[in-house]
């Protein structure tokens, strides 16, 4: 497959490009400065852009199969989280190439009630983006002319081993047996690829955890 990363350069985009080469498929990483390219994984074909820009974002989907979107804004700039998906989503519409798109946890429903994001604990400086991941997930879930899917991860994210082996859920959050709900950012790049080369979630998100 033909498959262009939005984020390519950042935790999990590098990661995904990362497992879509190990797979075969011809990988286009988009980042925001050429000054980025020796961070992308060897093979892929590196290509500046500007995922907010609708006019850019023409110029490095056409002709693919795929386009994952694997941004994260830094703090402060959380609401472009949401234009660019808005942006992706005006683009794509009506070409018949997928979207994925790496979302958050916040929405995903505990097993005694509520959201993640509603939980007591959950930390104040995550609110922002939870709220922008919020807002994402229903642009993507009022889209009708785009083949879309988004992943929420495990709340806890971060990286190390490619294991391959996880649960996938659907709007509830997956947890361990100590209610623990953890993913690495090698094995959400396996989920990913796997939903990319294996469509199971169209239109629909879902989530993954140990």
């Amino acid at each position: 497959m033909r498959i262009t990363v939005f984020g390519a350069a950042g935790a999990a985009g590098r990661r995904i490009t990362a497992e879509a080469l190990g797979r075969g498929h011809e990988v286009t990483a988009v980042v925001r400065s050429a000054a980025r390219f020796p961070e992308l994984p060897e093979g892929a074909v590196a290509r500046v852009g500007d995922a907010l820009s609708a006019e850019s974002i023409s110029q490095v989907v056409r002709g693919q199969d795929v386009v994952i979107a694997a941004t994260r804004p830094a703090p402060g700039f959380e609401d472009q989280l949401v234009l660019v998906t808005d942006a992706l989503l005006k683009v794509l519409a009506g070409t018949g190439i997928r979207l994925l798109v790496v979302g958050g946890a916040g929405t995903l429903t505990l097993p005694g009630g509520g959201t993640v994001a509603e939980a007591a604990d959950f930390p104040v400086e995550w609110r922002p983006i939870a709220a922008a991941c919020a807002t994402q997930l229903a642009r993507c879930q009022k889209s009708v002319d785009v083949e879309w899917a988004y992943l929420s991860p495990a709340a806890l994210l971060a990286p190390g081993e490619r294991t391959g082996r996880f649960r996938l859920g659907a709007d509830e959050l997956v947890t361990d047996g100590h209610g623990v709900s953890a993913l690495s950012y090698e094995d959400l790049a396996v989920v990913l690829l796997d939903e990319a080369e294996r469509p199971e979630h169209l239109c629909s998100r879902f989530t993954a955890g140990y």
